[in-house]
């Protein structure tokens, strides 16, 4: 069956996808947000605990959606759609944050973002296999170089062996990319902003006793870096980043969509500085430009 330029909403009524330039753009500010998780979550930890800063900024992202969504009286999802909803919720709003928050109890921002640059890799990968094609020879080079790279750099930063930061990040990339190569899917079907919203939504039963139980046990100390660490993790990348990063994926298609996500390491590298006021080594922007060629042979292989 071939797919028509419009995505259907749930109503019946079509939805016309965004032109392509406007498709490469908000996939573009997506990955501006998606470059200022890092920071912001460094920032929340300043004064939530890993468990109480994840469950809330679920909470906080899902009430934003579930408004956005009473507000416009979307009707729920055909019931073919709860299955991929389950796995971007399972990797986005669950997995990811939760991985990436306890990894960056001990790892640097800076070391984490370069770890998590192989996340448009990994979702290349992924949406390969989901979809059935066979990547060439060179997308396997490619993707391995990419890899190792990463590999030893964690390594060598880690004084010869991975830490279990490194393995929460590298546990966040498989959700992550899991998550985004179902969103992406979905969101040919249904607007992009009502596949995160709803998944953010399914969550609720999880997220809401989860915050209260977390919170009753980690000390809150409120500061006007961990608030605005929490206010922006919750709406800016757990909700609005992803609305439009899903819509910029539907528009341009996943392998486009995630050339532009090339550029999210180095933006963190550099958020990192200015923000936290981390000090970068020289390997950390090196193997962030290394995976940067590595992912783009990548996508001039798949075409």
């Amino acid at each position: 069956m071939r797919v028509q330029s419009s995505a259907t909403a749930p109503t019946g009524i079509a939805v016309s996808a965004p032109p392509k330039t406007a498709g490469t753009l908000q996939a573009a500010l997506g990955v501006a947000a998606f470059s200022l998780t890092f920071p912001a979550t460094a920032w929340g930890l300043e004064g939530f605990g890993p468990w109480s800063l994840v469950a809330v900024r679920s909470v906080l992202a899902a009430l934003i959606a579930g408004g956005c969504l009473l507000a416009l009286r979307v009707p729920m999802p055909s019931r073919g759609h709860w299955p991929g909803l389950a796995v971007v919720a399972a990797g986005v709003v669950l997995g990811f944050p939760m991985l990436t928050t306890l990894a960056l109890r001990t790892s640097t921002t800076a070391h984490a973002a370069v770890v998590v640059g192989l996340l448009p890799l990994t979702t290349a990968l992924l949406s390969a296999l989901r979809v059935g094609t066979r990547p060439s020879r060179t997308f396997w080079i490619a993707a391995c170089a990419g890899a190792a790279a990463v590999v030893a750099f964690t390594v060598q930063q880690s004084g010869g062996a991975l830490t279990s930061a490194d393995l929460y990040l590298f546990a966040a990339l498989l959700v992550c990319a899991a998550g985004y190569t179902e969103g992406g899917r979905l969101a040919r079907v249904m607007p992009g902003w009502q596949v995160i919203g709803w998944a953010l939504v399914l969550c609720l039963p999880f997220t809401v006793p989860a915050a209260a139980l977390a919170l009753s046990y980690e000390p809150v100390h409120l500061t006007a870096h961990s608030v605005t660490g929490l206010l922006w993790v919750a709406a800016g990348s757990q909700f609005l980043g992803l609305v439009v990063w899903y819509r910029g994926m539907a528009a341009i298609g996943i392998p486009k969509a995630s050339q532009l996500q090339l550029a999210q390491p180095l933006l963190t590298l550099v958020w990192s500085v200015l923000l936290l006021g981390e000090h970068l080594t020289v390997a950390a922007p090196l193997t962030a430009a290394a995976v940067l060629v590595c992912i783009a042979v990548t996508q001039r292989a798949r075409g």
